[in-house]
């Protein structure tokens, strides 16, 4: 039986997904590093900085190797960048008993609440809680698909996936045909279930849950993963879960594309990658005057070192 994994690999000072595209590269280098490592998918959630996901297999270090390298080539020649992307080592928990699967998964599929992107997990595109129980959930399947023989046209021409794995005509792979979904619904049990993990507030519970397991395995808390991240504000996180989002912050993927315009069009400049300390400071400037973003957010965005200040 394949064993299970929580991995995160997370980026400082930088993002990771500047837009769209990005994300979408992502979660199919993601998919393409499954099937070439032997692995399946349980859950995943890409935030700009950072991923999480929940995968089976006997060698996780080699299954990210298979999603890190392919990720890192496309970004670095998409934005002219160079060197490896990410931290130079990556989180990895090995998971073991029902509740502990149940507590990792609904960790990392309410990440993006945790870090107040959406007020409920179901707004966050960049994750698989929409396919989970879907039709129970009353969410309808993608059913414009692309043939197989175009696939190339967003993975590459070299690149191998199985007949199983089913592609928007966006270039997507669908994540219900990538992650074992059933096995998930398996572990919820129940679409209500799912519901209650997905809405529950974070307490002593999940830990004595997790003790239940009897595994001696370190129990999944957000002070044990998100120290990894660099977006570790656990008391913000919990306040998060409220769901009462600042709707007038700026987001990263559309403060990266307001930036993103300003790089090429006034700078002529393909990337911020190509940007001089100067020019970084005067649309920081810019940005801060008209978006009011933190500091943080603006030197991920940027690609400073935060330490360095702006």
């Amino acid at each position: 039986m394949k064993r299970s994994f929580h991995l995160c690999l997370s980026a400082h000072n930088e993002v990771m997904f500047r837009d769209k595209e990005d994300y979408d590269r992502g979660f199919n280098t993601f998919a393409l590093a499954l099937y070439k490592t032997n692995s399946t998918g349980l859950v995943e959630s890409f935030m700009s900085n950072h991923v999480h996901f929940l995968i089976q297999g006997e060698s996780p270090e080699e299954f990210m190797g298979a999603f890190r390298m392919p990720y890192a080539k496309y970004f670095n020649h998409k934005y002219q960048r160079f060197g490896k992307l990410g931290e130079p080592h990556h989180f990895t928990l090995e998971i073991k008993g029902l509740h502990h699967h149940l507590a990792a998964m609904s960790y990392i599929l309410r990440n993006a609440l945790h870090h107040g992107v959406v007020p409920i997990p179901y707004a966050y595109p960049h994750s698989s809680a929409n396919v989970i129980f879907q039709k129970d959930m009353g969410k309808s399947p993608t059913t414009d698909l692309l043939p197989k023989e175009s696939f190339y046209k967003h993975i590459g021409r070299r690149a191998q996936a199985p007949d199983s794995y089913k592609m928007s005509k966006s270039g997507l792979f669908l994540r219900e045909s990538v992650l074992d979904i059933p096995q998930v619904e398996n572990l919820f049990m129940t679409p209500r279930t799912f519901d209650y993990y997905m809405s529950r507030r974070t307490s002593e519970d999940w830990i004595n849950e997790q003790d239940k397991d009897g595994n001696g395995t370190p129990p999944i808390t957000l002070d044990e993963i998100e120290s990894h991240t660099y977006m570790n504000d656990s008391k913000q996180m919990i306040i998060n879960e409220g769901g009462r989002l600042n709707y007038r912050k700026i987001t990263d993927i559309e403060l990266c594309s307001e930036i993103d315009k300003i790089v090429q069009y006034d700078f002529g400049r393909p990337s911020i990658y190509s940007l001089s300390p100067a020019e970084k400071k005067t649309i920081s400037e810019l940005m801060i005057k008209l978006y009011h973003p933190s500091k943080e957010q603006l030197c991920r965005c940027l690609a400073i070192d935060y330490q360095s200040a702006l």
